[in-house]
């Protein structure tokens, strides 16, 4: 079959788009090729076709669609955001493109999408209290941090709440501006559906993490920003006291995951939107991490700062039961492989970025100094 993957230049798209070409498929990209999000030029594999344009243009759209039969949407801004001057540009790039992309999709009659949407959407985790019951936490407070009283607590006991997964049906409560627009990217996926009677899997990501992830941009993740930290020879800072909870998922887990959906959809009835957690199922502290690339790394243990950011979540981990249910997809990369794998490339991709400096520098006569 013939996908278009948008942002297929990017890190998650990019695996989609590897991934589709080892089982056959012909694939076109559509990518803008942003600098701040393609912090190196990654050339595309031999066989895609890039068109390269805006998700915005509808026009580009409109070409880019023909003849596909499925569309992945992986074209986003991603991360929590420097501050709030980055909101407007999560709305036009998240939820205007997705308006684009969804509008595009009904003129062109494609009906099946693959949506990369996030666990942000949850806010804060599921937690259980000292009686097992399911609770959600209000949003934490300034003073509670600056104490370092990180975990949520009960709001009528002050008592501290257990985390426990989240499930596909938990509340969905977004607590930043990233957060909202990825929400509002699977309203429209579904409203897209409901009124083309298109499928829509949408699939909401944990912590990725591989080989290719972008360095020292301000938006990358957090496995990024602890690589390119010990790739310098410098310590990883940890936020918080570093047992935040989260789900590192290799990003070929995911590429696989967005393949299964892409099948899958076929099954569904028309009309259908459906939401699917894409996780490792395994529970990995921010601490954990940070640890286990300094030991894959060889480099200087982290330190922990009792930082915040407000925006920040303090537990999120979920189920991929349903994935692994409906979507006959599990994932395949253990932590410590896929860190051992994550870490090599970070060291390769130091000395390449080293590299390129010094020949920079030569480039300006600094070399003749």
């Amino acid at each position: 079959m013939t996908i278009l993957v948008t942002g297929g230049a990017g890190f998650i798209g990019g695996e989609v788009v590897r991934a589709a070409l080892e089982r056959g498929d012909g694939v076109r990209v559509l990518d803008s090729l942003r600098p701040d999000v393609h912090a190196a030029s990654t050339p595309l594999p031999e066989g895609v076709e890039l068109v390269h344009g805006d998700v915005r243009d509808a026009a580009v759209l409109d070409r880019a669609l023909a003849g596909v039969e499925v569309v992945f949407h992986e074209a986003a801004k991603v991360g929590l955001g420097v501050d709030l001057q980055d909101a407007p540009d999560y709305a036009t790039s998240n939820v205007h493109g997705t308006a684009e992309v969804v509008a595009a999709m009904a003129r062109a009659e494609v009906d099946r999408l693959v949506l990369a949407s996030s666990m942000v959407v949850y806010g804060e985790g599921a937690y259980r209290d000292a009686e097992g019951r399911r609770r959600r936490p209000a949003a934490r407070t300034f003073a509670d941090l600056d104490a370092g009283r990180f975990d949520p607590r009960e709001t009528a006991t002050g008592h501290p709440l257990a985390p426990d997964l989240v499930d596909e049906d938990d509340t969905l409560d977004p607590r930043n501006v990233y957060a909202l627009t990825k929400l509002a990217q699977e309203h429209l996926a579904a409203a897209w559906a409901r009124s083309t009677g298109g499928r829509a899997a949408l699939l909401r990501y944990h912590n990725v993490y591989g080989p290719r992830m972008p360095r020292d941009t301000p938006y990358a993740g957090v496995a990024a920003i602890f690589r390119s930290a010990l790739a310098r020879g410098e310590a990883p800072r940890v936020f918080e006291d570093g047992a935040q909870r989260r789900d590192f998922v290799h990003v070929a887990d995911v590429a696989s995951a967005n393949l299964a959906a892409a099948d899958a959809l076929r099954r569904m009835p028309a009309g259908a939107a459906r939401a699917f957690n894409v996780g490792s199922g395994v529970v990995t502290t921010v601490g954990e991490l940070a640890a286990g690339l300094a030991r894959a790394m060889g480099g200087p243990d982290p330190v922990v700062t009792g930082e915040y950011r407000l925006g920040d979540v303090r537990h999120i981990t979920a189920s991929s039961a349903r994935a692994r249910a409906e979507l006959d997809w599990a994932p395949r990369i253990v932590l410590e492989h896929g860190l051992a794998e994550f870490a090599a490339a970070g060291a390769a991709g130091a000395r390449e970025h080293d590299r390129a400096g010094v020949a920079a520098e030569a480039r300006r006569g600094g070399a003749a100094r």
